[in-house]
């Protein structure tokens, strides 16, 4: 335990974070250079899908963790995928798109899953 489990964590999340910022990349070009909505409509849920199933993927990475942290790593993960799992259910494509943005993102900022993987590299960092 301690910090190797929040290093390995941190680099796990970074990999989800990587893959939906080309997958939100990879949609931009879609909807503005080629205006294929449906095509966006399937990337936007592939991204629900990924955050969907972060909770639950992330969970033996969870419990490697010291106690202390365990419950506010899974509540904020279980909360990234609660949301991408209502957008889903909800079939809302704007609500698939601002997952993971709050209201005041400003554009080149970081998402909630890179702001959230900044505080797991701090517990790290407390262990």
């Amino acid at each position: 335990m301690g910090i190797k489990a929040f290093t390995t964590l941190s680099d796990w999340l970074e990999g989800r974070a990587k893959a939906v910022r080309t997958l939100e990349s990879k949609a931009e070009k879609v909807l503005h250079d080629d205006q294929d909505q449906n095509r966006y409509r399937q990337i936007m849920l592939e991204k629900a899908n990924l955050l969907t199933n972060l909770a639950e993927e992330a969970a033996p990475l969870v419990a490697m963790l010291p106690e202390n942290a365990r419950g506010t790593v899974s509540d904020t993960l279980s909360r990234f995928s609660h949301s991408a799992s209502v957008a889903k259910r909800i079939g809302s494509v704007f609500y698939m798109s601002a997952l993971l943005y709050p209201e005041d993102h400003a554009p080149g900022g970081k998402n909630d899953l890179e702001a959230f993987i900044d505080t797991v590299k701090v517990m790290a960092a407390g262990e």
